[in-house]
């Protein structure tokens, strides 16, 4: 009788096919101890062409490393790029064999980016792994990527549908800017399936560069697979670029986004109205959304509950409130407060903690908003996987 109920029970928390799955994981794990030569050989030659390292099932993983070296190891979104001592990220030596691994446990819809240091000073991207995920301010880098058995790839983020308009993309506009002394640049996108005399809705997005890249944000693309697929409005966006204009290599969006209030005059005096002049958006604030991630998700909030009738939308990835803890004050007194907040945040070393401490500000202020979490990490694989519910939660044709 025991055996029938721990059965069931077994059968309830792994499902046959995980159970399959983690057997063959285990097995591959067990012959790469056992075997030697050419048979080791033909194992890493057929795990490398099927894309399985590193190794996964379930809520299992095991990274590989095949080559001579006096030390290997693992950094990552799971240990917060060395910051956090909760996973060991040591690499063991296979015995007889030139093969490392390491063994985690992690969330099963889990995606996460990572490198290999090889000698306790090369940092290299995994040479057997296709996946990679750039991230990074000014266009980033690249970081070899973990994709769990129960993440997806979402395609309406990861490329533009075939055969769809796109809309028109003005980029690298000027703006010479009183209220910081200095001038700056924007991109707009501007839907291609609008009236003429339709007033659109419209979204600012700082760290416009990083939204737009395709290797990062893909924003552009998203736009326009959710304009063709009816699920959004037609939306115009305005990238804000925070990189100087002359040295590109310099970025300002620490001193721009920090709940800065000369940065928050440039936008509402300044861009705003250039934008309104110029391109057939709308005026309203509850078309009118700001949106940011890290520091710039901390400008959003700021923006929008000191200025909510400009801003009627409130976009907020993965927030960087712990730079500036003051931000928790601000939206908790805010006289009013915007239509409706979006605010994200990876479980996994990323801003959680601070996130749900604004949710709980959220709550009791009677804020209108939507939450999300996801086991991932501060990485543009993250942020934009989410950019889309977002855009529909702001802007859903059905409105």
């Amino acid at each position: 009788m025991r055996l029938l109920i721990f059965t069931f029970i077994f059968g309830l928390w792994i499902q046959p096919t995980d159970a399959q799955h983690y057997s063959e994981f285990s097995s591959t794990i067990q012959k790469l101890y056992l075997y030697k030569g050419e048979e080791l050989n033909q194992l890493w030659n057929n795990l490398v062409s099927a894309n399985s390292i590193p190794l996964v099932a379930h809520d299992s993983a095991a990274f590989l490393f095949r080559g001579e070296a006096k030390s290997v190891a693992w950094v990552g979104d799971f240990n917060g790029w060395g910051s956090s001592h909760n996973y060991h990220n040591k690499g063991v030596r296979i015995p007889d064999t030139n093969v490392w691994i390491l063994k985690l446990s992690l969330p099963k819809d889990a995606r996460l980016d990572y490198k290999i240091i090889v000698n306790d000073n090369t940092y290299l991207l995994d040479p057997v792994n296709p996946f990679t995920q750039w991230s990074g301010v000014g266009g980033g880098s690249q970081n070899s990527e973990i994709r769990m058995p129960g993440w997806k790839v979402d395609s309406l983020t990861s490329h533009p549908l075939k055969g769809i308009l796109k809309g028109q993309v003005i980029k690298d506009l000027f703006i010479d800017s009183k209220a910081m002394g200095y001038q700056l640049t924007y991109s707009l996108y501007i839907p291609v399936s609008y009236h003429p005399q339709e007033k659109l809705p419209i979204i600012y997005v700082t760290d416009g560069y990083e939204y737009m890249h395709e290797r990062l944000g893909n924003m552009i693309a998203i736009l326009d697979n959710l304009i063709h697929l009816k699920k959004i409005k037609p939306v115009v966006a305005v990238f804000i670029d925070h990189r100087e204009p002359v040295n590109r290599s310099v970025n300002r969006r620490i001193h721009e986004l920090a709940m800065n209030p000369q940065y928050r005059n440039f936008i509402i005096d300044e861009l705003i109205p250039l934008v309104e002049a110029k391109f057939p958006v709308s005026t309203d604030r509850v078309n009118r959304a700001i949106m940011g991630t890290s520091v710039g998700g901390l400008s959003a909030a700021y923006f929008a509950f000191t200025k909510p009738e400009v801003f009627g939308l409130a976009g907020l990835q993965s927030p960087a409130f712990w730079f500036k803890p003051e931000i928790y004050g601000v939206c908790e007194k805010a006289q009013s407060t915007p239509v409706k907040t979006f605010i994200t945040t990876g479980l996994i070393n990323d801003a959680r903690e601070g996130s749900r401490k604004m949710k709980s500000v959220f709550e009791k202020k009677g804020v209108t908003f939507e939450y999300r979490e996801v086991n991932q990490g501060h990485s543009w694989g993250n942020f934009r996987d989410l950019i889309d519910d977002m855009l529909v939660y702001f802007f859903a044709l059905n409105e």
